[in-house]
């Protein structure tokens, strides 16, 4: 019985042939959101684009903005980033949740005053 093990998400793996094949677009509108600096892929040492599941998944969202909602291309990266920005507060704020509740609850309360 063969095993197979999900891929990690950031692991660069796919060629751009491959990755616009899964995606439903052309290897040259690849290169493009690449030029436009919406999507970047990893590269071998051969300078060959490699391209991660996470890749693959910034680049449906992209297809899903422009072909979906009409946003440009432009619209959509700006959109990404900002859910990105988004994401990266909210774990911000949890963090900093977290130490308050540490602060609170592990240096004790002062003593109200009768």
């Amino acid at each position: 019985m063969t095993t197979y093990h999900a891929i990690p998400e950031d692991e660069p793996c796919y060629v751009i042939s491959v990755a616009a094949r899964i995606v439903g677009v052309h290897a040259q509108t690849l290169r493009y959101y690449e030029r436009l600096g919406i999507v970047m892929p990893s590269r071998s040492h051969g300078r060959t684009r490699l391209y991660s599941p996470r890749d693959i998944e910034r680049v449906r969202r992209i297809k899903s903005l422009t072909d979906e909602l009409g946003l440009s291309l432009t619209g959509a990266g700006l959109m990404l980033r900002l859910v990105e920005r988004i994401s990266e507060m909210e774990g911000q704020i949890q963090s900093l949740t977290a130490e308050v509740e540490r602060l609170r609850g592990g240096g004790g309360e002062e003593e109200k005053g009768d």
